[in-house]
């Protein structure tokens, strides 16, 4: 018993240890950009924001004044979180209810304290639904993907669809899109028009693809992989235009069964036309494969 207790508290540590006070900082920024982004721009005109976010401004508006969306954003997110807490781990279930804390006080910061009306009208936008849909898909996706990028998650969807997605045979992705869809018609039905929730959809569709963005980086880099036989003079040769000569791989034809090599590199997007003039320069039957890549993490020796 004693010596479990202990590994328990080795455990714990060595957890606690995973947490950066940098990532604190930008998770702080995530939260008040999110709730900067749905209080002026989505909640005055009655926009829905997507997931469980979007739920707490349902249910907000359906429930007595005291149960606010700042209530129901922890109410809702947080057993959530530590739900999951076993799948995701311990530092990405502190950072997550962090910012989600942070993404409550600043809603009621802004709806209940300063001296701001967003009961009927976007401050910033008026009664432009559009402009609202857009702007607020914006500034709320760039504080769900700083939320991802420094470790953690901004609303309780995302660990929902890591749960029960495998197990319905379904995507994350598309485990998000039906709880959205479901959530937006539940939306109409309930206040029986469809014209905030089609804008809504806008919202989320914005929302996404900044949040793939910011996650993911603006500029993302090519995955070159070539199929040749003649990987070393190729590899010398972007290495003299490059400074990157890539890795090379020994491989066998699947259907001539020819000795092959197979070369990996990483290119920007502007040097992908010369990469492919020096590759079939040299080896005219090469095969070049690319895909993006988003992130590039390398240990460098301290």
């Amino acid at each position: 018993m004693k010596s479990r207790a202990v590994s328990l508290r080795a455990a714990v540590k060595k957890e606690l240890k995973e947490l950066r006070p940098v990532n604190f900082l930008f998770l702080t920024a995530a939260g008040l950009v999110n709730a900067f982004g749905v209080t002026m721009f989505l909640y005055p005109v009655k926009l829905y924001d997507s997931g469980i976010s979007g739920t707490s401004m349902l249910l907000d508006q359906l429930t007595p004044e005291y149960l606010s969306l700042s209530a129901f954003l922890i109410l809702l997110n947080i057993p959530i979180f530590l739900f999951g807490l076993k799948k995701q781990g311990f530092a990405f279930t502190v950072y997550s209810i962090y910012t989600i804390g942070v993404y409550s006080f600043g809603a009621w910061l802004i709806m209940d304290v300063l001296p701001v009306n967003v009961n009927f009208v976007s401050p910033l936008a008026g009664r432009d639904l559009l402009l609202c849909a857009i702007y607020g898909g914006v500034i709320s996706g760039v504080g769900s993907g700083l939320t991802i990028r420094f470790g953690g998650a901004i609303d309780g969807i995302d660990v929902l669809s890591v749960i029960f997605a495998k197990r319905l045979g379904i995507t994350l992705g598309g485990f998000v899109m039906i709880y959205n869809t479901i959530l937006y018609i539940i939306c109409g039905l309930v206040i029986d028009s469809w014209i905030l929730p089609l804008y809504s959809i806008v919202t989320y569709f914005v929302g996404s693809k900044v949040v793939d963005f910011i996650a993911e980086g603006f500029d993302r880099a090519k995955c070159a992989m070539i199929v040749t036989t003649r990987a070393d003079e190729i590899s010398h040769e972007l290495s003299e235009n490059f400074q990157a000569g890539g890795t090379i791989v020994n491989a066998i034809g699947g259907y001539s069964k020819a000795e092959k090599q197979i070369l990996y590199l990483v290119v920007n997007r502007f040097q992908i036309n010369r990469l492919r003039q020096i590759v079939f320069q040299i080896d005219p039957q090469a095969y070049i494969s690319l895909q993006d890549v988003t992130d590039i993490i390398k240990k460098h020796e301290e």
